[in-house]
């Protein structure tokens, strides 16, 4: 069985969005995320917008990445964006590593409109980025 792990800082918004995507292309994937620094909590905007579409991650929890050192992983992924966040390393055993960014939406300011069109705009662009990655390697 293929194991992804989807790296985050926070683990509470891109890397839930990431894991909820590729878990519903393929049950048969095993597909954890974490964070360096887990909220411990899910973005509430990212599982609404998830919802939107027909994706539950609401049952998800936003873990630690220690949780996940000593498990042997055949993709790690991180999806941090810009240079003002630090892009974990992953330290466990893994045979692929790559590195997907995406704008963080939670950090966005503005109306409530413009914060949903983008978390709207990052959940798109993860589907968009997370299938080719499937399609073409899975």
């Amino acid at each position: 069985m293929m194991k992804i792990l989807i790296l985050c800082t926070g683990n509470s918004c891109r890397s839930q969005m990431a894991h909820g995507f590729l878990q519903s292309f393929d049950q048969d994937i095993k597909v954890c995320s974490a964070g360096t620094e887990a909220s411990g909590k899910l973005n509430p905007k990212a599982v609404a917008v998830m919802q939107e579409i027909g994706i539950d991650i609401s049952h998800h929890t936003s873990d630690s990445v220690d949780l996940y050192l000593n498990n042997e992983w055949d993709y790690v992924i991180t999806v941090c964006g810009g240079a003002n966040e630090n892009c974990p390393a992953f330290l466990g055993k893994v045979k692929h590593r790559l590195h997907i960014g995406f704008d963080d939406p939670s950090h966005v300011v503005g109306s409530e409109e413009f914060i949903h069109s983008e978390f709207i705009r990052v959940r798109n662009e993860i589907e968009k980025a997370f299938r080719e990655f499937y399609n073409s390697i899975i």
